[in-house]
């Protein structure tokens, strides 16, 4: 009898704890940015997937198209593309700074816009 308690209460604080624990409910964004090569590839997306809560990032070298799969409890594409422009990529929202773009490997500097 007490062994059966105690396979109720354990069974019962399981279905608990699944009932209770949710998935993140990820969300999908697409934005351009500004890069050159496979160097601009692995600095961008590096600067995207460090941003908590961002699950996957992919920049397309050929048209620029960024990818990114981000949990919107903790992060927005706001805050990815702010850090994009950090490190020297411009964003369709954010520019980054004359002195840190000035600061890439010249194969990674692309023409800006005014």
């Amino acid at each position: 009898m007490k062994i059966i308690k105690i396979l109720s209460l354990f069974f019962l604080t399981l279905v608990c704890l699944t009932a209770f624990a949710q998935k993140p409910k990820w969300e999908k964004v697409n934005f351009k940015v500004w890069g050159n090569c496979e160097m601009c590839k692995t600095k961008i997306e590096t600067a995207a997937k460090g941003i908590e809560g961002v699950k996957t990032a992919r920049w397309n070298v050929v048209n620029g198209k960024m990818k990114i799969k981000f949990n919107p409890a903790i992060t927005n594409a706001d805050k990815i593309q702010q850090a994009i422009a950090s490190i020297g990529y411009d964003t369709e929202k954010h520019k980054a700074t004359d002195k840190v773009y000035n600061n890439l490997h010249h194969c990674c500097k692309y023409e800006r816009k005014q």
